[in-house]
């Protein structure tokens, strides 16, 4: 799969957790980095997204906020 989006990570899902709607996928991308993905169940069940699979975190986003 190609995409546009530059900022791409590879990792290891930890944790994958369901709500009612949306769940979060936790990908650990070493140096002891998680990535928090909030994305809907029915995307979970899709790529049939479970703990120990390999995944990217692809980020695609016009603003990015930091504060101290």
């Amino acid at each position: 799969m190609k995409l546009s989006a530059r900022n791409q990570i590879a990792g290891k899902i930890v944790t994958v957790e369901k709500g009612q709607t949306t769940g979060h996928v936790h990908l650990d991308v070493g140096g002891g980095i998680i990535v928090t993905s909030s994305i809907t169940n029915e995307a979970i069940d899709d790529l049939g997204l479970k703990v120990g699979d390999d995944a990217v975190a692809v980020i695609k986003a016009s603003d990015v906020m930091i504060g101290k």
